[in-house]
């Protein structure tokens, strides 16, 4: 096989600033043009683009400290969209007697937002696979920014919720897209730290929004909260467009491979569009749209732990309802300082990232144990216990959110409930990662779409539980539901493996595994012979982010790597 030769003309600098690499990611040093490529240079057998030995543009070989930085720019702006879904609520009395709404109506305001997150892994994550990372976040974010713009004109209340539910369907890209920004950087074995520490940004961000619109709306008035969340959105976009370059491997080599084409006047395609063809939006969009309604309603572990989140994550956004109530109605509590309720569920979530540092130690111990393999099941023991801590927290809150009992009391209770909730979405995520691999971002899909609809549904019916129960029962309704979900880890930690023997995808997902597993043995015996310096993959996952696979492997193989952009 032939190997390309650039011609001697071109003059390339040596090294590329990093404002260009933001702005082209496709700019090339005369290194990478000198660089000899397998193939021949034409149509029939073209020079096959791939990553050089320590390549400054391939994301995994970035250096630790740009690594971090991309990662905390990727999280403020997931926190930003999560902290515009419930700092609305700041403004919720205002905008009802601006429009003269009911309470259930102004409330649609938050429901139609997260009722637009659904949007995300269905259209954007797979247009991120097609034009980028950065091109779709640049594109979502300021369409995000507009429509939250325009809330602050909404000449009705069929306008703002109409601009409420298209700023929700714009901001779902980086909800669903910054998870896979962290994994395109670090490998599984690396990446546990980042992910949990970026895991507190979706979940932040609600908690924090009624602290910010609570005392905004009361002194500024409904319009200003609108106006500082555009505000927010719009200094987001442009430090997100300015500071966060495209992370994405095939993109990045797509776009390198453009580019040596045009200098040379040759032909150089990505060796990943070589191997796997290259994949089209609307094939794209087709197993985004499909494969996760097939996963959650053919699957009984899909089913059974994404309602589990969905129950949750429908709690979590009920107590925007249910907090006003309890403490502003019932205690007299002004809308700014009402919004501080939440500060106890904040500082649970913080304990459970702080908790995920050593679980994650424990982790990957036990996969240097294993010779890099760890059953899905070892994810669970996270989960169990956050599954107690979540129904002791909402039991605790709903027993003791009386006038009559200290306010310190009840909003202790937030403590376990967000030490329990992050726990459980860490926990079932990676579970399901394992359990699924190949399938893993359709799985995610599901898992997220069930979810939105849960965070949907439960703030409206919030009012009418709470007048009708009282503030004691009423809080009891999501305690008994997790309640009845405390079961599920355990029991999926004692028989899951029996039970994804017979389900099909997962099945298939294991088969795939284990047939790595056996590859990556016979990789590291011959590496061991011919060239002891190359140290084999250290686990599945990380085999899986730098495997070849052929067009016939399961579309998702692609993506594994960044599977957690799904969530």
């Amino acid at each position: 096989m032939e190997v390309s030769e650039t011609p001697n003309s071109l003059q390339l600098p040596n090294s590329i600033p990093f404002w260009r690499l933001v702005l082209n990611p496709g700019a090339i040093t005369q290194e990478v043009a000198d660089h000899r490529y397998a193939g021949s240079g034409t149509e029939e057998d073209p020079y096959a683009v791939e990553w050089m030995p320590k390549d400054f543009r391939n994301p995994l070989q970035l250096k630790t400290s740009m690594k971090w930085f991309i990662t905390v720019v990727a999280a403020i702006e997931t926190l930003v969209v999560a902290l515009v879904s419930s700092a609305y609520t700041g403004g919720l009395v205002q905008i009802q007697e601006r429009f003269g709404a009911t309470t259930e109506v102004a409330t649609l305001g938050v429901s139609l937002y997260v009722l637009g997150f659904a949007l995300g892994p269905l259209i954007w994550a797979p247009m991120s696979e097609i034009f980028g990372r950065q091109l779709v976040f640049v594109t979502t974010y300021c369409g995000l920014t507009i429509f939250c713009a325009a809330c602050t004109g909404a000449e009705n209340i069929a306008s703002l919720l109409i601009f409420r539910f298209l700023s929700g369907a714009f901001g779902s890209s980086p909800l669903t897209n910054s998870g896979g920004v962290i994994a395109d950087m670090f490998m599984a074995r690396d990446r546990g730290l980042a992910l949990s520490a970026f895991a507190l940004a979706p979940f932040l961000g609600p908690v924090i929004g009624p602290i910010a619109g609570g005392f905004l709306g009361m002194s500024g008035g409904w319009k200003w909260v609108m106006a500082l969340l555009a505000i927010l959105c719009a200094v987001m976009w442009i430090l997100g467009a300015a500071l966060k370059p495209e992370t994405y491997a095939p993109v990045l080599l797509r776009q390198r491979a453009k580019t040596l084409s045009k200098l040379t006047g040759q032909v150089y395609v990505s060796k990943l569009d070589i191997d796997q063809g290259r994949p089209t939006l609307k094939a794209a969009l087709k197993t985004s749209l499909s494969r996760p309604m097939i996963l959650l309603f053919q699957e009984p572990i899909v089913l059974l732990l994404s309602i589990y989140l969905a129950i949750i994550y429908g709690t979590l956004y009920m107590l925007f309802g249910a907090f006003p109530i309890v403490y502003q109605l019932h205690r007299g509590w002004n809308q700014g300082v009402g919004g501080l309720a939440f500060i106890g569920v904040m500082i649970g979530m913080i304990g459970a990232v702080t908790y995920s540092i050593p679980e994650n130690k424990r982790y990957a111990k036990l996969l240097e144990k294993n010779g890099g393999y760890a059953p899905p099941e070892a994810r669970l023991p996270p989960c169990m216990l956050a599954s107690v801590a979540l129904p002791i927290g909402l039991f605790w809150f709903a027993w003791t959110n009386s006038p009559s009992v200290h306010w310190l009391v009840s909003i202790a209770a937030g403590v376990p409930f967000g030490f329990g909730m992050l726990l459980v979405f860490l926990s079932v995520f990676n579970y399901l990662i394992d359990a699924y691999t190949i399938f893993a971002a359709s799985v995610l899909a599901a898992n997220t779409l069930l979810r939105s609809l849960f965070g949907f549904a439960f703030p409206l019916f919030t009012k009418y539980m709470y007048e009708d129960l009282g503030i004691h029962w009423a809080s009891c309704v999501p305690a008994f539901l997790a309640l009845a979900c405390v079961p599920f880890p355990f029991l999926l930690y004692k028989y899951g493996l029996s039970i994804r023997k017979h389900c099909k995808y997962s099945a298939q997902s294991e088969a795939f595994v284990q047939n790595l597993l056996r590859g990556m043995q016979k990789t590291a015996e011959e590496s061991a012979e011919i060239k002891p310096e190359m140290s084999p993959p250290t686990s599945a996952n990380d085999a899986i982010a730098s495997l070849p696979h052929s067009k016939e492997t399961p579309t998702d193989v692609r993506s594994i790597h960044h599977t957690l952009s799904r969530t």
